[in-house]
């Protein structure tokens, strides 16, 4: 298996199941300097001013002037144009110092919704795709927040199917508007927004375009209406309305880029807002990590905190590990994006190209982290409830809000099992296209089932030596997987959504735990290994938790396609590539839930 050497020559999308990523590859959130903290101090701090103390008034908020107010003391500080360049009023930060602020802001509940939509799919689309005429009126008012922004695309009829909307855009007799009508659904900062980012198919001479055109419609223009907030399950305090234009006459040098681009806008705004979503429910876990600590602390049962009982100290560990894992992954994916954008800069690509192309570059990745990180916190939060027991069923107990609040990140920016099978076919478009090899290696593992396994010593003495083995096992048990599958049913394969979700699955867990794995090999080769040692037992629990799911999701996709002497010749080079030295697992997680009950909070 080839290395990847150089920053500059990272990897591609998906490349990592066939190529090894040195540890100094890869950046690691100890590596963020003294200004980037700074940044994340300063959001960290304005939640704990202005919206922590509020989240009970935010969530009844019968209006959205307090929404709106806590947006403008954002803006204030800054935290709305991070990733807006100076030109515009912003502060131009890099990718992985943007995904911080997520992180730092993803603890605000309802508040961290409206941040994230105004911040990623409302001021985006003009930064990267608005011409200058557009950005220099725009891009300003949104960075300081004079100005907020609402993203339209969803419709009653089109979920998942985006491309699929009916909001129509006919040009007027004499050229100069089109003239929009149509509804949209799910908008958030709908009621308080002062720009409008709406997709729609443009009809001319009863002829409607294939594909969607944005456009940026000002509250000013006359013939937009909309509901009131709807009722949520979660994130009550985000204002969320459907959006009715009707006969809105819009410039036609309001249309955001060219005609018949909106789906690809769409399509690559969600890819940042996927990894960004990453980073905020990572923020989200921690904040509850912290309390069910605190709370485990606190309790006392049968004479003692309830934090000295094994079951408790379990779920504390395997809370800790699951955050570890996300955070170790998420901010690989932000600096390899950052990397991407330094080396096409090179090459003279303008910066907003360069930034499109390194998201559009590691799509997959970032799909793999909104399916991570939304699933860690959604565990996390479950685990806080019942830490917490029966105050977790508590509405007066923070797990109350912070259960409900969650579960929405498994359906924002493209539901998750939308998200497992854009992964397999984005892996697999790839590979068609000549882009990805994936089949040469895939081959090679079909040959190497058939073959008695090298059983000699492995001479690699390297720190690690063993665990390398072990991922580079589990991604031959994903060529092996997605190989045969691609045989047997060629074009077809896209019908077999169940297969597609446990490569999906696998996928995920081997290109996590190797994050995980590279995180604790960079720690210890700036620190030492005494100083690593419980991030060891962390790698070690996570790589074991990879393992298992990995040979279940395998197992799952064998048995339904495989037959006869191929079922068992398969399920022989699943064990096979599933194997793990046995460890005590149960006392690796002692010593981290010990970790985090010395130092009541999160540790790592």
């Amino acid at each position: 298996m080839a290395v990847a050497e150089d920053k500059n020559t990272s990897i591609k999308g998906g490349e990592f199941l066939i190529k090894e990523t040195p540890a100094s590859q890869i950046f690691i959130p100890e590596e963020f300097n003294e200004e980037q903290k700074m940044i994340a101090d300063t959001c960290r701090d304005f939640l704990k001013a202005e919206v922590w103390p509020r989240l009970d008034e935010i969530d009844q908020a019968k209006s959205p002037e307090l929404m709106a107010s806590l947006m403008d003391k954002a803006g204030e500080l800054g935290l709305l144009g991070t990733v807006v360049p100076e030109a515009y009023g912003g502060f131009g930060m890099d990718f992985n110092t943007s995904m911080l602020v997520a992180e730092a802001t993803g603890a605000g509940n309802s508040f961290s919704v409206a941040l994230s939509a105004h911040t990623g799919i409302g001021t985006l689309p003009i930064l990267y795709y608005g011409n200058e005429e557009q950005k220099q009126k725009y891009l300003p008012q949104l960075a300081s927040g004079a100005w907020k922004a609402a993203y339209c695309l969803t419709e009653p009829d089109s979920g998942s199917d985006a491309n699929s909307g009916k909001t129509k855009a006919i040009l007027t007799a004499d050229g100069k508007h089109y003239n929009i009508n149509g509804q949209k659904m799910w908008i958030t900062n709908g009621g308080f927004a002062d720009v409008f980012i709406v997709f729609a198919k443009i009809e001319e001479n009863g002829q409607t375009d294939k594909n969607l055109t944005a456009f940026i419609l000002d509250k000013t223009i006359s013939g937009i209406t909309m509901n009131e907030p709807e009722h949520k399950m979660g994130i009550k305090g985000s204002d969320t309305r459907q959006i009715f234009f009707n006969d809105c006459l819009v410039p036609v040098e309001n249309m955001l880029s060219e005609r018949g681009n909106g789906f690809k806008i769409a399509v690559n705004i969600l890819n940042i807002g996927r990894i960004k979503l990453a980073a905020a429910a990572l923020g989200g876990s921690k904040r509850v990590a912290q309390q069910a600590i605190n709370y485990a602390n606190e309790r006392k049962q049968f004479g003692t905190s309830i934090a000295n009982f094994g079951a408790i100290k379990h779920k504390l560990a395997e809370i800790a590990v699951g955050m570890f894992a996300t955070e170790s992954a998420a901010y690989r994916v932000g600096q390899g994006i950052d990397d991407i954008t330094v080396g096409l800069l090179q090459t003279g690509m303008p910066e907003a190209e360069a930034k499109l192309k390194a998201l559009e570059e590691l799509a997959i990745e970032c799909a793999i982290m909104k399916v991570h990180g939304s699933e860690v916190l959604d565990f996390v939060v479950d685990e806080g409830v019942q830490i917490y027991g029966g105050m977790g069923f508590s509405a007066d107990a923070p797990m109350d809000r912070a259960y409900r609040d969650s579960r929405i990140n498994r359906i924002f920016e493209g539901t998750n099992e939308i998200n497992r099978l854009l992964v397999i076919d984005m892996l697999l478009k790839r590979t068609m296209k000549g882009q990805l090899d994936l089949m040469t290696p895939a081959m090679a593992v079909g040959k190497e089932i058939m073959s008695i396994p090298d059983f000699s010593a492995d001479e690699d003495d390297s720190i690690f030596a063993a665990e390398k083995k072990v991922i580079k096992n589990l991604k031959k048990a994903v060529l092996m997987i997605a190989g045969a599958a691609v045989q047997k049913f060629m074009m077809k394969l896209s019908d077999e959504q169940e297969i597609i979700m446990n490569l999906a699955d696998m996928v995920i867990e081997t290109y996590v735990a190797e994050s995980v794995l590279l995180r604790v090999e960079k720690r210890i080769g700036l620190s030492g290994e005494e100083a690593n040692t419980l991030y060891k037992d962390i790698a070690n629990i996570y790589l074991n938790r990879a393992v298992e799911k990995t040979n279940n999701a395998g197992r799952a996709a064998i048995t339904s396609f495989a037959e006869s002497d191929e079922l068992r010749v398969m399920l022989m080079g699943l064990k096979r590539f599933t194997k793990i030295e046995p460890s005590n697992l149960k006392e690796a997680r002692r010593r981290i839930a010990d970790e985090l009950i010395a130092k009541n909070d999160y540790a790592f």
